[in-house]
């Protein structure tokens, strides 16, 4: 018997939402959570450990009727820097975007200083990123630097 057939596994395209493509395989999860895409009732698709020949492996995300600002963006950014965000709209990509680490960040980042102001009264986080390559932070009010291993989103 002849095995030169190709064999392919086809997702369904969906109409409306977004693709998150060429995701760290490793990270595939934690974008899930991050986004809350989880616990929605709205159709994910998980790709996780996909052949790619630029990253060797990767993840992808397809979220029907899911738009994501540019805080998302951002958030997704710190987690999975190669990431590119593709808008669907009746079937056709309108939009495509590659995630970028902003210069700071506000909002969305805990700070891993325990004693920090942040922590303990109602103040907006603010971060100044130091390193995009390695990706560490400093936080505004008590100057910690936070690694990529220690970040946490809220």
């Amino acid at each position: 018997m002849e095995s030169n057939s190709r064999k392919e596994l086809v997702v369904s395209a969906i109409e409306n939402g977004t693709v998150i493509d060429h995701i760290p395989a490793k990270s595939v999860f934690r974008v899930v959570k991050m986004l809350k895409l989880d616990s929605t009732d709205g159709q994910v698709t998980i790709g996780f450990n996909l052949e790619s020949k630029k990253f060797g492996k990767k993840g992808i995300i397809k979220a029907s009727n899911q738009f994501f600002e540019n805080r998302d963006a951002n958030k997704i950014a710190l987690i999975a820097p190669s990431a590119t965000l593709i808008t669907i709209k009746n079937y056709e990509v309108v939009g495509k975007q590659q995630v970028e680490i902003p210069e700071t960040i506000e909002q969305f980042v805990k700070c891993v200083n325990p004693n920090c102001i942040t922590n303990s009264q109602q103040i907006t986080t603010r971060f100044l990123v130091i390193d995009k390559a390695d990706l560490k932070l400093q936080c505004h009010y008590c100057e910690k630097i936070t690694g990529k291993n220690n970040i946490e989103i809220l």
